[in-house]
């Protein structure tokens, strides 16, 4: 596989805005259809996007939080399920970054700069509860491993080159294993059937006694041991893909108003676009919207910060801004996505328009972690300084 090498972020931006655009015009048929989008992936490949955050010493163009996140809410914008499907692939390459060794880091950037993607193999179904992670690695003589276990809501596996699988290991210790997409033992079902993000492959992985050289492990436990910003970044793509769902379904209705509704009798105008109250509900959601925005920019640069000088404090401070992020985006997702229907009018439930992707695209996004949760760390550190912890998801 050849991909462009993207040299900084300037052009990584301008090359997500011109994707975005290429993909938005075929993601209501996509989902409608559920065809799932290997072209675009590879076009998504061939890009270099995937490769942004591969550190300069490396080749990479190694782009601010503030770029990946602004990249992510504009693919968002244009089809939120293909936006959903590299994010776990920005999360284990800073796996990587962070406990990766001199050789495996050589090793695996040259495949990010190469075009390769990564999947995820990390949540698993009928557990106690998210973190009861089941799946093993069992060492072998020979310093190898077996890994064995099931896995579900596998976003991107399907289309991967590497699949990074979450497993415990000696002393119960959490792990990464990267694993060739192909390799013997290694199964991936398509058996998503989620009512939203339909495209992303969302399926199970099976993994039956897959044999896994020792250099192909990475020690993830350690990467809480200290301050770190590995939640900090995956919620930040989350929140950007919350912020790309929600400003999408407001150019989707603003265009439908604007086209294709009809007035109210009663407002006496000749359009719906020059109705008062409709006017007033767009006023409304905007201002939903560039809160989102707004505050994925602050979530994005305090995580950038904390890069630059990484304490207990300057973790906290993305971990708690990113926090406030997701709320914002997670709600204005589901009610600009819903409030599309109230302003556009009774032809907008058609079935045939699917306008009804926003709202399922936004719905099933936000159930990735409870937002209540997060609403509770930011009371506790806004009033008695309480520091979130480190479990991955903050």
């Amino acid at each position: 596989m050849h991909a462009h090498v993207i040299a900084d972020d300037a052009e990584a931006l301008a090359v997500a805005a011109a994707l975005a655009e290429e993909f938005r015009a075929g993601a209501s048929a996509r989902d409608a259809e559920r065809r799932l989008p290997r072209e675009e992936l590879d076009r998504l490949s061939a890009s270099g996007l995937l490769a942004v955050t591969v550190p300069a010493e490396h080749g990479g163009a190694d782009v601010t939080a503030l770029t990946l996140a602004e990249v992510f809410r504009l693919l968002a914008s244009a089809d939120g399920s293909l936006a959903q499907i590299p994010q776990s692939h920005f999360v284990y390459v800073n796996v990587i970054r962070r406990q990766g060794t001199e050789e495996q880091r050589k090793f695996f950037f040259a495949e990010l700069l190469a075009g390769r993607r990564f999947g995820n193999a990390q949540s698993e179904a009928g557990t106690k509860h998210i973190q009861d992670i089941r799946t093993r690695l069992e060492p072998q003589p020979d310093g190898s491993y077996l890994l064995t276990g099931v896995k579900h809501y596998s976003t991107g596996a399907l289309f991967a080159d590497w699949i990074p699988v979450l497993a415990r290991a000696e002393g119960d210790n959490l792990h990464v294993a990267y694993v060739p997409r192909q390799a013997p033992g290694l199964t991936v079902i398509d058996d998503w059937d989620g009512m939203g993000q339909r495209t992303t492959a969302s399926g199970t992985v099976r993994l039956d006694g897959v044999e896994v050289p020792a250099d192909r492990v990475f020690p993830h436990h350690l990467t809480f041991q200290g301050p770190q910003l590995h939640g900090a970044v995956a919620q930040l793509l989350h929140a950007a893909i919350d912020a790309g769902i929600a400003a999408g379904a407001l150019t989707e209705a603003a265009d439908f108003v604007r086209n294709k509704s009809r007035p109210w009798f009663e407002s006496g105008v000749d359009t719906a676009a020059e109705d008062p109250l409709l006017i007033q509900r767009f006023g409304e959601l905007a201002l939903r919207v560039r809160a989102s925005d707004a505050l994925l920019r602050e979530a994005a640069r305090a995580v950038d910060a904390a890069r630059t000088d990484l304490t207990d404090h300057t973790a906290a401070e993305a971990s708690i801004a990113v926090a406030a992020a997701k709320v914002q985006a997670a709600q204005s997702a589901v009610e600009v996505a819903s409030a599309l229907f109230e302003v556009s009018g009774t032809r907008a439930a058609l079935n045939s328009l699917n306008l009804h992707r926003h709202w399922r695209d936004a719905r099933t996004h936000t159930l990735h972690d409870p937002t209540r949760w997060k609403i509770q760390h930011i009371g506790r550190y806004v009033l008695n300084g309480t520091r979130p912890p480190r479990h991955g998801l903050l």
